[in-house]
């Protein structure tokens, strides 16, 4: 029995529904991505007769596309909650001064180191909500990001929040040995929701984040965190 003839219709649905298995699957791409991917496959189009240039550029398209990835997260809505503000491995749990430049004294504050590798995602996303008191960026070195002395003396950028309670919070991107860009989108003034994404750094980095001493800290050394979702610490008296 012959089978009925396929309809542009049927050829229009299938794309739609391949179209939509992408979009589930594949995780979106931060826009400070796009000319890197644009560039790699530029030059597999530029290599087109040469297979291995082709090859190249794509494979250099898509490691830009996993490593500008950002992927979408669900903050938690517990009270008080200090979430993550990128995705890697906890490396360091201490009290140190927050930097010099954001003006805040020399009062020691809690703070979480989170290290990134290359295979992580490196959008960086809010550790509370709140206002945006300051954004400084102090230049410096480029020292490997997993090194106790890089929180000092490598390049980085800080974000100054307080929350609507008046508490305040510090997570600070810190350029790495690969990492020499970092994007900061957040100004003074701005408002950010809970793990709400502001800035991105390039290939390989570090995020200290700074927060009162009375606060509860929920994880450990060595434990891996997901950016805008794994609980850090939780501020004391957040649910009175």
């Amino acid at each position: 029995m012959a089978r009925p003839a396929r309809s542009p219709d049927d050829d229009s649905s299938e794309a739609q529904r391949f179209i939509e298995l992408v979009r589930s699957t594949v995780p979106p791409v931060h826009q400070a991505g796009l000319p890197f991917i644009a560039g790699g496959l530029g030059l597999a189009a530029a290599g087109k007769n040469r297979r291995w240039l082709r090859n190249t550029g794509l494979g250099a398209a898509v490691f830009c596309a996993l490593f500008f990835r950002h992927p979408p997260r669900v903050a938690p809505r517990r009270p008080g909650a200090i979430v993550a503000p990128a995705d890697g491995l906890v490396t360091l749990i201490d009290t140190a001064v927050p930097p010099a430049e954001l003006g805040l004294g020399d009062a020691p504050m809690q703070r979480i180191s989170i290290f990134l590798s290359i295979f992580d995602a490196h959008v960086q996303r809010a550790p509370v909500a709140g206002q945006v008191m300051g954004v400084v960026h102090r230049p410096g070195k480029f020292l490997s990001a997993d090194k106790d002395t890089a929180s000092e003396d490598n390049e980085r950028n800080s974000l100054w929040i307080r929350t609507p309670e008046g508490v305040d919070v510090v997570a600070v991107q810190i350029a790495g040995l690969i990492a020499r860009r970092i994007v900061c989108s957040a100004q003074a003034g701005d408002k950010l929701e809970l793990g709400e994404t502001y800035g991105l750094i390039r290939f390989g980095s570090r995020l200290d984040t700074y927060f009162p001493t009375d606060a509860h800290v929920l994880v450990e050394s060595g434990q891996r965190a997901i950016g805008g979702e794994t609980i850090l610490a939780e501020l004391r008296d957040a649910d009175r």
